[in-house]
Formats: structure tokens, C-alpha cells, sequence
């Protein structure tokens, strides 16, 4: 089955559209993510994952595009290969205390 193109981002209140495009539903956002719609599944049941809710009158769960994007910061942010700050090979070492190094 082709790969059907994702709405471009539009923050823009009142460009044509924009409110398709400020939502996704669980298969384009799991496209959006490069993840399976039932990993989103499982991490909604779990409670993990990015935000979602439920739209409509028929409940369907849907995907803010702007709470996908903050929700990607948040990943790469809690990555020590993308965040310098959390990664141990900048951080200050670190001794025990009460060890001494015996020559």
C-alpha cells in the first residue's frame, strides 16, 4: 500500500485548511512518527506516548500536530546523545566517598 502524504504544518489561524492540518488521526500520526497505529494503541492504553484525545461523536482519537512535534523535543531533550548536558562523558567525574586509591 503507497505511503499517503502527510498535511504540511500550518500554524496559521486562518489559512484554508488549517484545521485539517492541525490534527492528525492515529494512522497518519503514527506515520508522522515512523511508528505502527498499534504501537500508538498500546501507548495510549499505558498511558504513554504523545498526547491525544478523543474527537467527535464517535470518539475517534486523534493527534494535535503541534503536541507530536513538543512531544518530539521532549524525546530528544531526554536523550543523552542529543542533550550534551545529560550525557556522562561531559559531566564532572564522580567518587565515592570514604574510597581511598591505594598505590
Amino acid at each position: 500500500m503507497p505511503a499517503r502524504p502527510l498535511p504540511a504544518p500550518s500554524t496559521a489561524p486562518g489559512a484554508p485548511g488549517a484545521v485539517g492540518k492541525a490534527f492528525l488521526n492515529v494512522r497518519d500520526a503514527a506515520e508522522y512518527l515512523g511508528l505502527s497505529p498499534q504501537t500508538l494503541y498500546v501507548w495510549r492504553h499505558r498511558r504513554q506516548g504523545p498526547p491525544s484525545f478523543r474527537m467527535g461523536q464517535r470518539g475517534r482519537v486523534m493527534y494535535r500536530l503541534e503536541a507530536l512535534e513538543a512531544w518530539i523535543r521532549e524525546q530528544e531533550q531526554a536523550d543523552t546523545r542529543c542533550n550534551p548536558v545529560l550525557s556522562p562523558l561531559t559531566a564532572a567525574p564522580q567518587h565515592r566517598s570514604g574510597y581511598t586509591a591505594s598505590a
